[in-house]
């Protein structure tokens, strides 16, 4: 059930024309109006301008690290390295899920082609390493457009 409500709101949230488009086989008009060619270049879009991803659930692992100064340690260096992903143009979109969601902590979503790709990258994330999250991995073809989330996200984060 969880899965199929991400699954509609991630394909709420970039816009199910371009899947619909995707589905249907037709190619992208390169005469569209609006067309932004280099900006799909940029983005890594195909004809349809959709890419592949890796959808990262991460779940409740089998080694909870104690409230403390070693829990602190690890979540400053999960944010760190959600930092350094996003810096690299791998990590699209990042965040947790809700306080009522079972062993469900959060989600990434990386601009990767394939799964293995997204194990080498999420393997140096201290929660997972350390065993507090397990991470799940999904791959998905969703919009390019999703790559331009955290360049809108920096544009929203007030001035400290």
């Amino acid at each position: 059930m969880k899965r199929s409500v991400l699954a509609l709101l991630l394909l709420a949230a970039l816009g199910h024309g371009s899947v619909a488009l995707a589905q249907s086989g037709a190619a992208a008009p390169a005469d569209k109006a609006g067309y932004d060619g280099a900006l799909a270049k940029r983005l890594g879009a195909n004809e349809n301008g959709m890419r592949s991803y890796v959808l990262v659930i991460l779940r409740t692992g089998p080694k909870p690290v104690p409230k403390g100064k070693a829990r602190d340690a690890m979540f400053a260096g999960h944010f760190a390295n959600i930092a350094r992903l996003a810096a690299a143009g791998k990590l699209v979109l990042a965040g947790p899920f809700g306080e009522h969601n079972g062993d469900w902590r959060g989600l990434f979503l990386l601009a990767v082609d394939d799964v293995e790709q997204a194990r080498l990258l999420t393997a140096t994330d201290p929660v997972i390493a350390q065993g507090e999250m397990i991470a799940e991995y999904h791959a998905w073809y969703g919009s390019a457009a999703a790559m331009m989330l955290p360049e809108l996200h920096e544009r929203l984060v007030a001035p400290r």
